[in-house]
């Protein structure tokens, strides 16, 4: 641990694996700030014969205490002074009105903000972490005239607003080990060597939409079950999107007004970030010179990390001093993923219809009990079924219970009124999972189903042969209005 006693900056390691450098080179640390805690900053420092590697280090935290002046945080800060600017200045960003509890459902208040949003390109995505039964899902009819499977029965009202793929696929293996890739195709471990490494689809997302809202995207999710927390969504330099963990978490960052002292702080903490940013990208320079090809790799790496913080931090300072919309609603209290499932959807809508995101994920990990409707055993348990009839009858009660609520969400932003068309209509929302069959461990032909944003043609569309799902994230990408040419495996665009 390093530490400043009295005001000024206290930093913290929790723990790293630590590799000896014979050559006392520079080195590398990981900075993740808890004043934007969904990026990673790297750092140098020469005083160390030690390099930490950023895949085993848990936090390192920058706690901000009262101070007269940036300048008087730190000696590495001081010689630095901050660079970072607006892009184009003070940004005129709209005042959202406040949600009333009678618009609810009625009226969306972007259709009183013009400006705000209005018919503006969405994106959600929701991904199960087991899987679904197939036989059960998947319809044998292809085309408009598909039958109602068990799986699908919830969804019957809303059959004309979506559709249902089978043949996507990643061609991937790893079974619960390669649920991660569901969003990017990528798996974790190889995406050093690619230009976006594993980032996924809402990330890439975000990074284009993402500065025209408070939040470039919003992660729901947990940090518990057999995968070690949410994995759905990851940034182009390999970092896991840490989650949103409950209703009352996501209420609070969607509603609650921060104080002026918070507001305060996070003017110098945005600023003490920015200076960061700007030592590091000229002691990178200075560092290129001295160091191996290998290393000048690994260097461009970081300061692509670098360079995605910069452009979130300039997007973030431009909101402090804007007022989040006011609360439809008291603070909710968590209860239970099972429980909360509900609240959780309602709250990413209003985030929607509020325009303080354009792009969401949610998780449904491990945090979903069986317990919690009634079933007394573990979810895991239930995956690995062997054929047997109950536990496979339990898993289609879970199921179900997730795709009943996954409807309502459609349901709910069908009803919201986006400038002449409804938010389902501006928003392309993605259903399924990683994962084809838990059972068997299998990653190929995994349930997908779109809803919204021009996927809703009512049909079940049966590739012939292996597609990669990428493709249809390309064509999201592109409908977006996005100018990419690929994305993760793509070879094409698929709709």
């Amino acid at each position: 641990m390093a530490e400043e006693a009295g005001d000024g900056l206290v930093i913290s390691f929790n723990k790293h694996r630590s590799i000896s450098d014979k050559n006392s080179r520079p080195t590398m640390n990981v900075v993740r700030c808890l004043a934007f805690p969904d990026a990673t900053i790297y750092t140098i420092h020469r005083r160390t014969r030690v390099r930490p590697d950023p895949t085993y280090i848990d936090s390192f935290r920058i706690k901000y205490l009262p101070i007269s002046g940036a300048s008087a945080m730190h000696p590495f800060l001081s010689r630095r002074r901050f660079v970072l600017k607006s892009v184009a200045g003070a940004l005129a960003i709209p005042v959202l009105p406040s949600v009333a509890d009678d618009a609810i459902g009625k009226r969306s208040v972007v259709d009183v903000a013009p400006g705000a949003g209005v018919s503006a390109g969405r994106f959600v995505a929701i991904g199960n972490l087991l899987g679904f039964q197939r036989k059960q899902l998947f319809p044998e009819t292809q085309g408009k005239e598909f039958e109602t499977t068990k799986l699908l029965e919830p969804l019957e009202p809303l059959r004309d607003q979506m559709t249902v793929y089978r043949g996507l696929n990643h061609g991937l293996k790893g079974g619960h080990f390669a649920v991660h890739t569901f969003l990017s195709g990528v798996l974790h471990h190889e995406a050093k060597n690619r230009p976006d490494g594993n980032v996924t689809v809402d990330q890439f997302i975000a990074d284009v939409i993402g500065k025209q809202t408070r939040f470039a995207s919003l992660t729901v999710g947990c940090e518990g079950g057999i995968h070690g927390g949410c994995q759905l969504a990851w940034t182009r330099s390999g970092i896991r999107v840490a989650p949103i963990t409950g209703p009352s978490a996501l209420f609070e960052k969607l509603f609650i007004e921060d104080s002026l002292g918070q507001k305060e702080k996070q003017k110098i903490a945005n600023g003490l970030q920015a200076s960061i940013l700007d030592s590091m990208v000229d002691e990178a320079k200075a560092l290129s010179n001295q160091i191996n090809r290998e290393d000048n790799a690994k260097l461009d790496q970081y300061l692509s990390s670098v360079r995605d913080v910069e452009k979130r931090l300039q997007a973030k300072s431009q909101w402090v001093d804007q007022p989040k919309p006011m609360a439809p609603m008291g603070r909710p209290a968590d209860r239970n993923t099972v429980h909360d499932l509900p609240l959780l959807y309602e709250m990413i809508a209003l985030a929607l219809q509020t325009d303080s995101t354009r792009v969401a994920t949610l998780e449904i990990g491990g945090s979903f009990l069986p317990q919690d409707l009634g079933i007394d055993k573990s979810y895991h348990g239930l995956s690995h079924h062997g054929n047997e009839e109950n536990a496979i009858a339990d898993l289609i009660k879970l199921e179900r219970y997730q795709i009943e609520h996954f409807g309502k969400f459609l349901t709910r932003l069908a009803e919201i009124n986006d400038g002449d068309r409804s938010l389902l209509d501006s928003t392309a929302v993605l259903f399924g999972s990683g994962i084809a069959d838990a059972n068997s461990h299998t990653n190929d032909d995994l349930p997908i189903i779109m809803a919204g944003g021009g996927y809703g043609r009512g049909e079940f569309k049966q590739m012939k042969e292996r597609v990669p799902l990428c493709n249809l994230y390309l064509d999201i990408i592109q409908r977006l209005g996005i100018p990419a040419e690929s994305f993760g495996t793509s070879t094409g665009t698929f709709s």
